[in-house]
């Protein structure tokens, strides 16, 4: 019996960085990296809402991506801050949890969203007469609150089943070899076989990211084919455009995820984990926003006029 144990004690994060002079420095570019991320984000977000032009369901699903990523990259960072700081790296049971669901949540939303965006230019581009039907604010609306919705009861349901599972006591107790409450990283502390749950994990991914890759591709494939018939060489230019834009935000996120939980664990070590999740859960959030104002004509234009605007009432 002294191998369990079932009560509420703190888990221990070992963290990504060393308690040193390197360590310190690496943390001052992840400060810099996530202050990026929250004002690109943040001002994505101002833009969409202040601008009236903006005020269409591709970018109000873009101001969602804004707003996730700012909720993804503030679930990690600053506990990790704290930590470092502070040098203690324990984190509550409770603490934990919501870390757990806040990270899930994000991560299998933002693929329901990337799915969305996708359909949205698969509409606008291959059935532009039917995209104020199809693609309506309401419409929108009711992808939004859909995507939100089940993959939260998801997310919700893995948090409790996870926190419920009994952990051994090593040599750090619950010690996570991992620098936030992510599910892979806390399996190996339990003291019960858990392939089952293992594979509950693959089928609830797959559900959620693959699904959705596979209609990002076929709504991708089909406007690639519309946008190489297209007369207007402006027109397949703008298409293009667009369509780039969305592919590299996806490649981004779907190339990480896929080799992180797809990838038998056996054949992944802690280390690699780590690093990835600091692509998907630090980088991306700073370099979509990058993304999308910069290869953006519209997002563009409302930066220009709501400076034109702060500039001309300061005067």
């Amino acid at each position: 019996m002294d191998k369990w144990n079932q009560t509420s004690h703190d888990f221990i994060l070992l963290g990504l960085i060393p308690p040193n002079h390197t360590g310190l420095l690496l943390l001052l570019l992840i400060m810099f990296v996530f202050c990026l991320a929250f004002m690109g984000n943040s001002a994505m977000i101002h833009f969409i809402r202040v601008d009236v032009r903006l005020h269409m369901p591709m970018y109000l699903l873009l101001s969602q991506l804004s707003l996730m990523d700012l909720m993804y990259i503030s679930t990690t960072v600053p506990n990790m801050v704290v930590n470092f700081l502070s040098g203690q790296k324990s984190i509550s049971l409770p603490g934990c949890g919501v870390q757990s669901f806040c990270f899930l949540t994000m991560a299998c939303s933002e693929g329901l969203l990337l799915a969305s965006m996708a359909y949205d230019r698969f509409v606008a581009i291959c059935h532009p007469l039917h995209y104020a039907i199809r693609m309506s604010k309401s419409v929108c609306a009711k992808m939004i609150a859909g995507s939100w919705t089940f993959v939260s009861i998801n997310s919700l349901a893995h948090t409790v089943y996870t926190l419920h599972l009994p952990y051994c006591i090593n040599h750090f107790p619950r010690a996570i070899n991992h620098f936030f409450c992510d599910v892979p990283a806390m399996l190996p502390l339990a003291c019960v076989d858990t392939w089952v749950y293992e594979y509950m994990v693959f089928v609830s991914t797959s559900l959620f990211l693959l699904l959705p890759f596979l209609g990002i591709t076929a709504s991708y494939g089909r406007v690639l084919f519309s946008v190489f018939h297209m007369r207007s060489k402006e027109g397949r230019k703008k298409a293009f455009t667009t369509c780039s834009t969305h592919l590299t935000v996806v490649t981004f996120y779907y190339a990480l995820f896929v080799y992180t939980y797809f990838w038998p664990r056996i054949l992944r070590s802690p280390a690699e984990d780590k690093i990835l999740a600091v692509f998907y859960t630090i980088l991306t959030p700073m370099l979509n926003p990058i993304i999308y104002s910069l290869r953006n004509k519209e997002v563009l234009g409302a930066l220009e006029r709501v400076f034109g605007i702060l500039s001309s009432k300061k005067k």
